[in-house]
């Protein structure tokens, strides 16, 4: 693999990074953004070897649709969030540098970035670089929202009482799972629709869902961000 083809695969990663870590009003500790990072990359492991065990399974499924959907829920989906929120509550949760809302962004968006940039590697060292364009303007960035979803009820869950956090710890799972499945979905089923006109539906439905994606994600971060300005204004009042 040549030295293009990796900038190509990690500059995207990179990229939406900064964006997120820029907007943190008190920078985080770079040793457990490391670490976030490193644990969301490792997760590629355990994901790659649940999502094969259950891919073996999809070829039983004759329905284009239902082998759709088993794929971009199950076997994407569920395992790869599944897998992103365990590491992020076994490494965070109880750091005392989660003092902050927007903290459980920043520290979501690293595990699933990091788990993305090897995904992403991966991809295009076997596919090549127009590949990497592809998953650069869609795959990572859509990791990234999913990775703000998950911070944002994320961090509800982490300053509320016990009875709201259980039901926003469940969230902080459930909505990017449900995010992602949809995402993978409209791609997979895509690849196997043969009607010109239903190809074109779907496709002009995922370019609305990753438009709404990217509004849901802008309005989480600016009202995490609100929610820290107003903690401070109190606290020094």
């Amino acid at each position: 693999m040549n030295i293009s083809l990796i900038i190509s695969a990690i500059l995207p990663v990179i990229v939406f990074l900064s964006f997120i870590y820029r907007k943190d009003s008190e920078k985080e500790p770079k040793k457990l953004l490391a670490k976030c990072f490193l644990f969301g990359a490792l997760s590629i492991i355990p994901v790659f070897l649940i999502e094969l065990l259950l891919n073996s399974y999809s070829n039983s499924i004759n329905s284009p649709l239902l082998h759709s959907l088993y794929r971009a829920f199950i076997v994407a989906a569920l395992v790869e969030e599944g897998t992103k929120f365990f590491f992020l509550k076994k490494v965070t949760w109880r750091n005392k540098a989660f003092n902050q809302s927007y903290d459980g962004i920043v520290y979501a968006v690293f595990v699933s970035l990091g788990f993305a940039m090897v995904e992403n590697i991966m991809y295009v060292s076997e596919h090549g670089f127009v590949v990497s364009i592809f998953r650069g303007l869609l795959s990572v960035p859509g990791h990234g929202l999913f990775g703000i979803m998950m911070g944002y009820f994320y961090a509800l869950a982490k300053f509320s009482n016990d009875y709201k956090r259980q039901i926003y710890l469940f969230l902080s799972f459930f909505v990017p799972f449900l995010f992602h499945g949809t995402f993978n979905f409209l791609l997979m089923y895509n690849a196997h629709v043969e009607s010109e006109l239903m190809m074109s539906l779907i496709f002009v439905a995922f370019i609305a869902f990753d438009i709404f994606m990217w509004k849901m994600g802008i309005k989480s971060i600016k009202r995490h961000y609100a929610r820290d300005i107003r903690k401070k204004e109190t606290i020094n009042y």
